[in-house]
Formats: C-alpha cells, structure tokens, sequence
C-alpha cells in the first residue's frame, strides 16, 4: 500500500470515526476488504472509492426529505454528491492529482454502471457487502415478497463475477432459499 493511500484511508476512517451510530468506520472497512478479495488489484481511485462509499453519510438524514420513492432517490444523489466531494478532499490532502480524485469521484456518483469496469466492481462490492453484513438483519424486519424483490434488484445490479461471488457469501438458510427465488 502505498503512502498516500494509508494516509486516504487513515483519513476517511477518522472522518467516519465521528458517526454518531457507529457504523461507517466498520462498512468503509468491510468495504475495503471485500474489493480487496474481489479484485486484489484494484486501482488506488477505486480502493479510495470504496473505503469513502459511505463518507459521513450520516450528515444528510434520510429523514430530511420527504418519504417516496423520488425523494429517496433524490437524497440517494446528493449522498452521491456528498462522499465524491469529501473523498476529492481527502485524496487531494493526500498528495492525488486532479485525474485520481476525478475517477474516484465518478465511482461514487455511480457514472456510468455496467459500462465501465471500476463502476461495477464499485457496485459488486456494496451489494457483497450487503449480503454478507447486513442482509440477515435487514431480512429479519420484512416478510419473504419484499426481501425476494430487494434481492432481485441487488442482483440485477451485479456483474456476472458478482453474482458468482454472492453464490460463495455465508448465508443463513432464509437468506439462502430468498436470494435463489430471486435469482429465479
């Protein structure tokens, strides 16, 4: 790892030290080390990206917009807006160049999915990460239709390799049965 890496990720880490429900530090990190066994030799913008996904979200509640579907996705952009701009700044105090805080910054406004390759991968992670470290909770609130239409949209955003990896994801025998009905 090199040195401005470390100094990205310290960085993103103690900006999501300051979470008040203390999640963000544990996901940038479960983030990081997904990518990292997913593609080992990602590029730094991308490592960035994926440790920066959830940068100070908390900052922006989803309960400052109104409920619905076009306010959800409207909050859902400006989180987007939130975690380029703050990675930028990190990655700039970090010694990167204009090209690598620009590159992260498209990850993270999830520019151009399925086209480009680091966009996917970015995307393949989270849904990784969601299936290994918050599906089993998240499933246990919601009967069996919604959680088959969550993970059908989850797959419908994965890569071929993706849906591969999540075929080797530990899961409970719920979480099992519901991701094959959706992938059904």
């Amino acid at each position: 790892m090199t040195d401005r890496l470390q100094r990205a990720f310290a960085l993103v880490d103690a900006a999501n030290a300051a979470d008040p429900a203390g999640r963000a530090e544990l996901y940038g990190q479960r983030m990081s080390a997904t990518l990292d066994r997913f593609a080992p030799d990602a590029p730094e913008p991308l490592k960035i990206a994926a440790r920066a996904q959830h940068i100070e979200r908390w900052s922006i509640p989803r309960e400052s917009y109104p409920e619905g579907r076009i306010a959800y996705l409207t909050w859902r952009k400006e989180l987007q807006k939130l975690h380029a701009s703050r990675a930028g700044e990190i990655m700039a105090e970090s010694g990167y160049g204009q090209d690598d805080i620009a590159r992260a910054g498209s990850l993270l406004r999830k520019e151009r999915l399925k086209q480009d390759a680091d966009a996917q991968t970015l995307e393949d992670v989270i849904c990784l990460v969601f299936l290994e470290h918050e599906a089993e909770p998240f499933i246990a609130k919601h009967d069996d239709e919604k959680v088959k239409d969550i993970l059908a949209k989850t797959a419908r955003k994965m890569s071929p390799r993706g849906l591969d990896a999540a075929g080797q994801v530990p899961m409970g025998e719920r979480l099992k049965r519901l991701l094959g009905d959706a992938l059904a």
